[in-house]
């Protein structure tokens, strides 16, 4: 993403969770897919704020797929940015970055015996081809520099401290699994480094 990223359009959206700002964000006043940002109307950027950096999952969020744990988070993190005040930043990288369409090859062979990980790979893929610059730049244009992460992933926290964001606090967000997203969770735990705090016998609930 080049530098000069902005604001493309923003309006007040009412939900479920309560009521937020939906800013976009992009580099051609066009742009199909943007990047958003939610802002809760409590929002204090004075304070530490409670961040939530979600991408995309077409299959979790919208639909709510029990393979992956991605639409009980992002719900989980817009309850409590709503109830606490933050910034929810979705950015467009379905898949870990490899696009829907790849996303279900890879659940094709992961069917077929293959873990999250070794799917990626056998498609000629990283195991996670994410990258989180442009959350850092869309914190920078709202005026926030120090943030709660609501985050799992080592590597989010890893490249927030690399940059002028000072990450106070990470704050895990635990999903339980089910009998569906097991092993996908147990993968992201010990391959990935994900701290979900599992036990490796821990029985799904169904």
């Amino acid at each position: 993403m080049k530098e000069d990223i902005h604001i493309l359009a923003s309006a007040n959206i009412p939900t479920g969770f309560g009521d937020f700002q939906m800013k976009v964000f992009g580099v051609d006043d066009n742009e199909y897919s943007p990047h958003i940002a939610l802002i809760s109307k409590e929002l204090n950027i004075s304070n530490p704020v409670l961040v939530r950096v979600h991408s995309e999952c077409i299959t979790g969020d919208l639909f709510w797929s029990k393979r992956c744990d991605c639409g009980q988070q992002l719900n989980e993190s817009m309850r409590r940015i709503s109830e606490e005040g933050g910034v929810l930043v979705y950015l467009r990288q379905e898949g870990r970055g490899i696009g829907i369409i790849n996303k279900l090859k890879a659940y094709n062979l992961q069917d077929n015996g293959l873990d999250t990980a070794e799917a990626n790979i056998a498609l000629g893929f990283p195991i996670d081809q994410r990258e989180f610059n442009v959350a850092i730049k869309i914190l920078n244009e709202l005026g926030i520099t120090r943030i709660k992460l609501l985050t799992n992933n080592p590597e989010k926290v890893s490249a927030m401290n690399t940059t002028t964001i000072d990450v106070v606090t990470r704050e895990k967000i635990i999903i339980p699994p089910c009998s569906d997203n097991l092993r996908y969770l147990r993968t992201k735990q010990n391959e990935m480094g994900h701290m979900l705090d599992m036990d490796v016998g821990e029985k799904a609930k169904v």
